[in-house]
């Protein structure tokens, strides 16, 4: 299921030839991604029997901190995803920004938990089908593509978002705690790639993600760094996938998954049947942590 976004009300200005240069660059990162999922279900982090149709299995053996890292990713991502198809009943549609070769679409089908309409938002050359317009309950989603736009461009998109549909959910993941010299090394070693993140001044903190996601129209936003994620996932998972290799340096992973973020914003959510969505989560049981409510009149 998959569609390229039919001229939207959001300016991306840019020329095309620059566009061209960043583009690679960014393309390849879709590459890497799909390459570090398919190693790490290959020894048994998650199941993922389609990945493999998409991918092939890399012979470059990725670290632990890697696979824990996309573990993570890929587990709260996951649980987000259920539990506002469990709120709604299915009765929405999910737009997977920047899917690549993302395979949750035919993960949901195999637990009967298939959206009213499932769209995917990508380059022309990976998905082809247009993206029209739409009105049920939205869930868009977006796993390091904002980081890759400007501010004033990733403004745009979520404000055309927060305009556009109703009653949504919007979950961001990306890089945050960029300001140290670890965020340093990592834009320095992407920028060797010929991969800028032109929106690495978004990802300051935590605080920082949540602002600009209110300040875009969204009515509520919640974000926590991947380790604390990390931290609360269900311990007997996080004993069977730390069985599965050996890590030397906890602190590694520590230091990784601190500058990575899973952020989610909602509006419209009295259509949802439950008001208001929860700003604290609990990714074990899917189940509400308690409620922030923010004044937002004032940005």
């Amino acid at each position: 299921m998959a569609a390229s976004l039919r001229e939207p009300s959001f300016n991306t200005s840019a020329s095309p030839s620059s566009c061209d240069t960043d583009d690679e660059g960014v393309r390849g990162t879709c590459e890497d991604a799909s390459l570090c999922k398919r190693f790490a279900v290959s020894l048994g982090y998650w199941q993922d029997p389609y990945i493999q149709h998409f991918v092939r299995l890399s012979k470059e053996r990725k670290a632990p901190e890697i696979n824990r890292g996309y573990f993570a990713r890929v587990h709260g991502v996951g649980q987000l995803i259920k539990a506002f198809l469990q709120r709604t009943e299915c009765r929405c549609q999910i737009l997977n920004l920047g899917a690549g070769m993302d395979t949750t679409f035919w993960k949901l089908k195999d637990e009967d938990l298939l959206p009213s309409k499932y769209f995917e938002v990508d380059f022309p050359m990976i998905v082809t089908r247009k993206l029209h317009n739409i009105k049920l309950p939205t869930l868009l989603i977006a796993e390091c593509v904002l980081v890759y736009m400007t501010p004033e461009q990733s403004a745009n998109l979520l404000k055309w978002a927060a305009r556009s549909f109703h009653t949504a959910m919007f979950v961001n993941y990306e890089q945050v705690n960029m300001g140290d010299r670890f965020g340093q090394i990592m834009i320095e070693n992407l920028r060797r790639r010929q991969c800028d993140l032109a929106g690495v001044e978004t990802c300051r903190s935590l605080e920082s993600q949540k602002e600009r996601l209110l300040a875009c129209g969204w009515e509520t936003a919640a974000a926590v760094d991947m380790m604390a994620l990390y931290s609360r996932l269900p311990r007997a998972e996080v004993n069977r996938i730390e069985a599965l290799e050996f890590l030397d340096e906890m602190e590694l992973l520590e230091q990784l998954m601190q500058h990575y973020c899973l952020c989610w914003a909602t509006k419209g959510g009295r259509e949802l049947g439950a008001w208001p969505w929860p700003c604290g989560f609990d990714l074990e049981t899917g189940t509400a942590l308690g409620w922030e409510v923010r004044d937002v009149s004032g940005l």
